[in-house]
């Protein structure tokens, strides 16, 4: 879990709050001191994030003790104590706010990502992210939706195929009246094949859009912003002529329409949502 890129980003983190150069605690608490706090749940949500928790207080005081009650995944509730830290206060009041910092925001990843999972839990869609997530912080947030119980789609632009309206577009694929090029495509997935093995996802905009593109049988149709209306129709098509293409409804996926979105026989629904714009989990550390 605590690979390269996140001991980078838990550096960039502890020297961002310039930890080691900490004037109140360093003036106000003597170095000897020991001590105990408590991280407690301010509410109700996913774990997520211990791992990085321990890494950050043994990094600065490889003698810090932390003993969880808990593990990512676990559904914690309001006032829980979620774990006892023990060892030199300074140390803990150090790491205090970067701990918690990267708690917050990964449990609320992995708490929003499981509403959206269990909104449709008698289903067999499968919930995706998106490539919309905080600079720099992409592995973290991609890591909590796997505890929240989704998938991930791809992790950045070298692993995988998903040629988007503008890639469209920018080669005269679909003109700006979402008209099909069939010759152009033919020879772009033609291309694709022999040059890749990774699935090749398209995304279209429109019902005709996606019966014109289905021809060419794409691996994935991504069905963006498409209407209930049209998810359904795209999915009757695609059961009775295209049965192997798998389709992902995206675009303006919300708590109050996944339920419907979910009905229409869709495979996969990618959410930006849960990574761009998470309520982050209330946490705090209090001593005892």
């Amino acid at each position: 879990m605590i690979t390269s890129k996140i001991k980078q980003i838990i550096q960039i983190a502890l020297s961002e709050d310039k930890v080691s150069r900490d004037k109140t605690t360093h003036l106000v608490i003597p170095a000897e001191e020991k001590g105990k706090a408590a991280i407690i749940a301010k509410e109700k949500g996913i774990l997520c994030g211990t791992e990085i928790v321990r890494f950050i207080f043994k990094k600065i005081d490889k003698e810090t003790k932390i003993k969880f009650f808990a593990k990512d995944a676990d559904l914690v509730h309001k006032n829980e104590k979620v774990a006892i830290i023990s060892g030199n206060l300074q140390t803990i009041l150090k790491a205090e706010r970067v701990a918690l910092n990267f708690l917050s925001l990964l449990s609320g990843v992995a708490t929003v990502t499981r509403l959206f999972i269990d909104k449709i839990k008698k289903t067999k869609v499968v919930i995706k992210d998106t490539r919309k997530t905080t600079p720099g912080l992409r592995e973290l947030e991609k890591y909590a939706v796997l505890v929240g119980g989704g998938k991930n789609h791809r992790c950045n632009l070298a692993e995988g195929i998903i040629i988007k309206d503008n890639h469209l577009k920018a080669v005269a694929i679909v003109s700006k009246k979402n008209k099909v090029n069939h010759k152009r495509l033919k020879a772009a997935m033609e291309n694709l094949r022999k040059k890749t093995k990774f699935p090749i996802e398209i995304e279209v905009e429109t019902f005709q859009e996606f019966i014109e593109v289905a021809r060419h049988h794409p691996d994935i149709i991504m069905l963006d912003n498409f209407s209930k209306k049209n998810l359904i129709k795209a999915v009757g098509h695609r059961n009775k002529y295209f049965p192997k293409i798998e389709l992902e409804a995206s675009g303006g996926i919300s708590l109050k329409n996944i339920e419907r979105v979910s009905s229409t026989g869709v495979d996969s629904i990618s959410i930006g949502s849960i990574t761009h714009s998470p309520n982050a989990l209330d946490f705090s550390l209090e001593l005892v």
